[in-house]
Parts: structure tokens; C-alpha cells; sequence
């Protein structure tokens, strides 16, 4: 018989409701910045077309915005429902965050309403583009928050623990501790350059369908070059998230990479298949690669998984999480800046079909690297919900309900998911660029 286990299906029901939350949190974090822009280079370059990319890509975002509150709420309502002794234990110490995040929320939603009202009410163009900037501001803040919160989770401090609480709380302190910095920067940028491939992936889709309006164009070359410059500052960022975790949670690091042995000039593991006798084989090594990332140098001593209690290690196959995140990172950085090269060098044509469809690919490929990217960090905790304070199975419920709900929240889940789908179809289905365009005179000056 199957034994009911509460801390197994809350652990899956959180993912199931994280995973899907993730996917509109991203868009929310990074489509208004790429809406900011489009309409920042309209009004400097007076080009229309800009101007109605912002339009139409904020009237998809609001759809996406509605979502995101309902599984943000679920989140909520699960963190006290499914892990009661956490939030026993530590709730008045993510609690400042938390509110912070909600405070950020309403701000944002604030202005996105008063913006979305104000298309072409102001004599100045310029004010209008004023709004979005709070808008900006709250998003990015409201990731901003609720990573602090995670961040706390992998390092917590900023407290005394007596007898399994958390006194004496310091909510800054708790805040800004050493994985914030490392854990909010790739949490943001990452959500930037995802959302700059998702509207490109569109963009590129259409050109591919045989629209070649200079609308598309003009769309694909914004977030290619947007997301050039997000993917190289993602990489920047994770060279610096590899020394965060060789410092702080270097069994975590370990587990990535499949590290037994302490040791320097320790290699980089890509790929390959672990043996029950911890060996590794048909995997891609790159000499000295580990070291550099941990430390900055091929003598930066590694420690290994030996070195660690096994019953405390989390489970080896983040390896592959982790390896997918990085390998799609450095997909999307060498299309878009391909992208980028080709639309430089006069004569050659960065709208051809192969690297279209790599950049269609590129739209859910990075959504991917959002998931294996939060599964890597979420797992590769484990079997810490506070780590080195207390295991998962210490925070979670009892209740012998759990998986009722999560059978519940999935078919929530899913009508959540197709309706947002059907609406937004259905929203540019029946208002086509084209008929849009020749609405405001521009389809005969500017189709190519």
C-alpha cells in the first residue's frame, strides 16, 4: 500500500504552485521595463510604431498581472496552511519583507491602472512615460522583497534561536544577509532577459508567418538587443552567485557539480551520468573551470561531498537543473548577440529564418531556465527549509488533507492557464497589428 506522506505532497503542491506563479511573476518583474523602453524610444525618435509596441504589449501584460495575484494570494495562503511550524518559527522575521512585497504590489498596480487610463489624454507624451517608471519601480521592488525572503531561507541570520524560535529578530539584518545581494541581482536580471525573449519569440514568429511589417522588425530588434545586454549581465552575475555558494553553502555547489574530492584546480562538470559508487561518466570536464568559478583562480581549493554528513546533502540530481540553466543562459546570450552583430555589419540580415527560429526557441528555452533555475535553488537547499536551522519535515504540516488540495489547486491551476491563454488570443486575434496600423494611418508609410 502507499503510505500518505503531508511532507511530500506539500513540498509538491508548493512547487506545483511556485512553478506555475514563477511564469507570470517573471513576465511581471520584466515586461514592464521592456513596455518602458518601447515607449522611451518612441517619444525620442517620434516613431509611432514604438509607441504602439508599448500600447500592446501593456494590454497583454494586464491579463498576465490578474494571474499573477491569484497565485500570489495562493502562495500566501499555503505558506500558513501547508508549513505552520515555519511560519511559527520564522514568520515575524520574514514578515517586514513580505509586507514589503505586497506594499510594492500596490504601488505597482496603482500606477499600471492610471497608466493603461491615460494612453493619450496628456498633451505631453512625456508624462504619460512618466507613469510606467513607477510601474517599473514596483515590480522590480516587489522581486526585489520576496527574494529577500528565499535569501534569508538559504542564509539565515539575524536572530536568536531558543528552543526551536526565532527571538530577538533583527528584520534588516534578516534581510540583508550574505546570499541577498547575489540571490535579488539574478533573480531580476534573469526575469529582464526572460521577458525580452518571450516578446522577441513573438516577434519572431510573425516575421517567420511571412509579416514582414517593419512593426516586427522594429520589435525584434528592441528586445535582442535588450537581451544582449541582459544575458551578459547574467553572466556576470552568476560567475559572482558561484563564489556566494563556494563561500556560504559549498555543499550546495558540490552537489551542482558532482564534486567528491576536496581539491584545487578542481574541474567543471557538464552533463554525463553518476554511478551508484559516485562515479561519473560521459561527462564533458573543463579543466580548472570549478576552481575559477568558485574562487577566481585554478587554486581556489574546492570542497568536496565527502567532506559532508550524506543524510544532509541534497539530492545529486540538481546536477542536472543546474546545468540546464546554464546551458540555455549561454544560448540566449550568443543568439541575441548574434543578433546584435549581424544587424551591425552592413549587408547581412539578421532576420533570417534559422536565427528567427532560434530566437522563437529562445522564448520558452528561457522560461525553462527560470524553472530548473528555482528547482536548483529550491532543492538544492534541501533538507533545509532554514537552512542549518530547520529540516523541511520539521516545518511542514500534519494534515492528512494535503493531497485533496493538491488536486484542487492543480484544476485551479489549469483553468487559471487556459483562460489566460484563450483571453490573450483571443485579445490579439481579433485586433491584429495590421488592422491597428491602418487605424492610425501607418500601414501605407512603413510595410516593407
Amino acid at each position: 500500500m502507499f503510505e500518505y506522506d503531508p511532507v511530500m505532497y506539500s513540498r509538491i503542491l508548493t512547487y506545483v504552485t511556485l512553478g506555475f506563479h514563477v511564469i507570470f511573476a517573471t513576465i511581471g518583474v520584466g515586461i514592464p521595463l521592456m513596455i518602458a523602453i518601447a515607449e522611451w524610444m518612441g517619444i525620442k525618435r517620434n516613431d509611432p510604431h514604438y509607441t504602439l509596441l508599448a500600447r500592446r504589449w501593456a494590454r497583454g501584460f494586464v491579463i498576465t498581472v490578474a494571474v499573477g495575484v491569484v497565485t500570489g494570494t495562493a502562495i500566501g495562503l499555503q505558506l500558513s496552511l501547508l508549513w505552520p511550524n515555519f511560519m511559527q518559527a520564522a514568520g515575524h522575521t520574514i514578515g517586514l519583507p513580505m509586507f514589503m512585497e505586497v506594499f510594492a504590489f500596490f504601488f505597482e498596480a496603482i500606477f499600471l491602472g492610471i497608466y493603461l487610463y491615460t494612453w493619450d489624454r496628456f498633451k505631453s507624451k512625456m508624462k504619460h512615460f512618466l507613469l510606467i517608471i513607477p510601474v517599473v519601480i514596483g515590480a522590480t521592488a516587489s522581486a526585489f522583497f520576496i527574494t529577500s525572503v528565499n535569501a534569508f531561507m538559504n542564509v539565515p541570520q539575524g536572530f536568536d534561536l531558543v528552543d526551536g524560535v526565532l527571538q530577538d529578530v533583527n528584520p534588516l539584518a534578516a534581510m540583508f544577509n550574505p546570499a541577498t545581494p547575489t540571490k535579488i541581482s539574478h533573480v531580476i536580471i534573469t526575469c529582464y532577459l526572460t521577458s525580452a525573449f518571450v516578446l522577441g519569440a513573438i516577434a519572431a514568429f510573425n516575421i517567420l508567418k511571412g509579416n514582414k511589417h517593419v512593426y516586427h522588425k522594429k520589435a525584434l530588434h528592441l528586445t535582442m538587443v535588450a537581451g544582449a545586454i541582459f544575458a551578459i549581465g547574467t553572466a556576470v552575475i552568476g560567475d559572482f552567485s558561484g563564489k556566494y555558494l563556494h563561500e556560504y553553502q559549498p555543499e550546495k555547489l558540490a552537489a551542482a557539480e558532482w564534486h567528491f574530492e576536496t581539491e584545487s584546480e578542481a574541474p567543471l562538470i557538464l552533463g554525463g551520468i553518476l554511478t551508484e559508487d559516485n562515479e561519473v561518466k560521459y561527462a564533458l570536464e573543463i579543466p580548472y573551470a570549478l576552481s575559477i568559478l568558485a574562487g577566481g583562480s585554478p587554486d581556489t581549493e574546492v570542497i568536496g561531498l565527502n567532506e559532508y554528513d550524506p543524510d544532509l546533502l541534497p539530492p545529486l540530481w540538481v546536477h542536472y537543473f543546474f546545468d540546464l540553466m546554464v546551458f540555455i543562459g549561454m544560448f540566449l546570450a550568443a543568439v541575441s548577440v548574434l543578433f546584435v552583430f549581424m544587424s551591425w555589419k552592413k549587408g547581412w540580415n539578421p532576420f533570417n529564418r534559422p536565427l528567427a527560429w532560434m530566437i522563437v526557441a529562445g522564448g520558452p528555452l528561457a522560461m525553462l531556465a527560470i524553472q530548473s533555475g528555482w528547482i536548483f535553488a529550491e532543492v538544492g537547499r534541501q533538507p533545509w527549509i532554514l537552512n542549518g536551522v530547520m529540516l523541511t519535515e520539521e516545518g511542514a504540516t500534519t494534515s492528512p488533507h494535503v493531497d485533496l488540495m493538491l488536486i484542487l489547486f492543480s484544476i485551479l491551476y489549469a483553468v487559471l492557464g487556459i483562460t489566460c491563454v484563450t483571453v490573450l488570443r483571443k485579445m490579439f486575434k481579433s485586433n491584429p497589428v495590421e488592422h491597428e496600423l491602418e487605424e492610425r494611418g501607418l500601414s501605407h508609410k512603413t510595410a516593407q
